[in-house]
């Protein structure tokens, strides 16, 4: 798959933390000026990418964005996957993921110049969701943003696209049944491999139609490689396929003590988009909608400045002198 994409300028320093006694390499970008400074340090943004992705399949344009306003950002990759460390690769976890969006907190907090007590996390597609559950109960979370979020992964709960010029010339349909039984058959097969110790079994994150692939809509595979970095590889643990089926961090949207963004987009072929709703709800956020698909948020799309100037002015608001006086 290609990995050609535009290219930005490069963080202010990369580190290392430890999530579980493993290391994750991060990108720490500087807040440029004092916008959001008080006496106890700027907030820190702590994102890292939804399925399958690493940290250089385009967060770095979110990330520069956040510097340019005066906020610290720490943009990370999960255990086994992009340059961070951790065996078996490729496993999506979606514990482990929480687990290392906690350490990323903890090394964003110790960061010189940053308020502990300010923390933003970010996330996009099944990080969007991740973040709801690392956020619950948190007194430290100043905000949230969730940007196209995956918060339930019941296929029954996403409306079919309504047509637009560019969503439906990419087409919605699913995929067929012969592809998603021989999916189904490898992600068992891989279960059984990771209860007895075996070798895992592989499946592409992305394919075309008809490829056995965890998403294999029409113009997904080109989607994604428009975005993918040095360090993505296109394989997963198969019996993702199976645990995307409990995946419900909907729940703790209720939970949120801080401000949030929800960014959906109103004809996402990838997400549940009237469950990702019904979330933003939930967390009392403010729900910004899109006419657009999952990818057309990145780098290089038609809405990525739409969408980024709307994180900067909700982070604006939520956490100004305004807001932390009171």
């Amino acid at each position: 798959m290609s990995t050609a994409r535009e290219t930005h300028a490069a963080p202010s320093a990369s580190l290392i933390f430890t999530s579980q006694g493993t290391d994750c390499h991060a990108w720490h970008f500087r807040g440029e000026g004092e916008q959001f400074a008080t006496a106890a340090g700027r907030p820190a943004v702590v994102m890292a990418h939804g399925f399958a992705a690493t940290k250089d399949c385009g967060l770095d344009s979110f990330a520069r964005g956040f510097a340019a306003i005066g906020l610290d950002v720490l943009a990370f990759d999960y255990r086994g996957f992009g340059a961070s460390a951790g065996e078996p690769r490729q496993i999506i976890s979606p514990s482990g993921q929480v687990q290392d969006y906690r350490a990323a907190l903890r090394a964003a907090a110790e960061l010189p110049g940053v308020d502990p007590n300010r923390l933003v996390l970010w996330g996009v597609s099944m990080s969007g969701g991740t973040v709801l559950e690392v956020a619950a109960g948190r007194s430290d979370i100043a905000a949230v943003i969730s940007l196209t979020p995956l918060v339930n992964s019941l296929a029954s709960d996403r409306p079919a696209p309504r047509p637009s010029s560019d969503v439906a010339a990419r087409g919605a349909a699913g995929r067929r049944p012969s592809t998603t039984a021989r999916l189904l058959l490898r992600a068992v097969r891989d279960k059984y491999a990771q209860t007895s110790g075996r070798d895992r079994l592989m499946a592409p994150a992305v394919g075309r139609p008809d490829e056995v692939a965890l998403l294999n809509l029409p113009g997904t595979y080109e989607d994604y490689a428009s975005i993918a970095g040095p360090t993505w590889r296109n394989e997963v643990n198969a019996s993702i396929a199976l645990d995307a089926l409990t995946h419900r961090p909907h729940r703790f949207a209720a939970d949120l003590r801080c401000p949030a963004l929800f960014q959906i987009a109103d004809y996402d072929r990838c997400v549940p988009v009237r469950a990702a709703i019904r979330a933003g709800v939930r967390a009392r956020a403010q729900i910004r909608h899109y006419p657009c698909d999952h990818f057309d948020v990145y780098p290089g799309k038609r809405w990525h400045e739409s969408i980024r100037d709307h994180q900067a002015r909700f982070l604006t608001k939520a956490l100004g002198a305004g807001a932390v006086s009171s």
